[in-house]
């Protein structure tokens, strides 16, 4: 059957106004509904993603010591606008963090790589040391330390270096999935 439209020749196309306005009152709840669960995402991602590049730094700076037949360490400073880590050779008082690139080094010391985390990110590297030195000859590395990555609501994973430059991950009372319990 025919509605009065089509019996004249006209077909009736596209949406209605009030159609339109009700499918865009529904994605804005849905929108705002979701952005919570992906800021949470988000900053899971991201202190996964830093703790993870952390571990493998820690190895960097073990193989680059054996590699270069030198000592060769990494440092750790913060303050209220970001936490960064550098590895370098020297003493660990000859290089320091910039906020807004490498670190800068002085005397005989070289800066190999910096990271710089910017308190925007809500993602920080603290350390119960100033700095790990590791021997080029056997790879260990002095003094021992714990090194934690923490995230947004009391999220972290800590990487705990023994003397022997090896790291053991674990995330307090369990709150990072993929990381057993420290």
């Amino acid at each position: 059957m025919k509605t009065p439209k089509q019996a004249q020749g006209k077909s009736q196309r596209g949406v209605t106004l009030v159609e339109a306005a009700i499918v865009l009152a529904v994605l804005g709840i849905v929108t705002t509904s979701a952005a919570p669960g992906m800021t949470g995402l988000l900053d899971s991602r991201r202190l996964d993603g830093t703790a993870t590049q952390l571990a493998t730094d820690i190895q960097y700076v073990r193989s680059e010591a054996v590699a270069r037949n030198q000592p060769v360490r990494i440092s750790f400073y913060a303050n209220a606008d970001a936490s960064c880590y550098v590895i370098h050779t020297g003493l660990s008082a000859q290089c320091t963090c910039a906020a807004d690139g490498p670190a800068q080094c002085s005397g005989t010391a070289e800066q190999i790589k910096t990271v710089v985390l910017p308190a925007a990110q809500r993602v920080g590297v603290q350390a119960n040391v100033t700095s790990l030195l590791f021997d080029p000859l056997h790879g260990t590395s002095s003094p021992t330390g714990t090194l934690r990555v923490l995230g947004p609501q009391g999220r972290a994973v800590h990487h705990v270096v023994n003397v022997m430059g090896r790291v053991r991950s674990c995330s307090p009372m369990n709150t990072v999935a993929g990381y057993r319990a420290c």
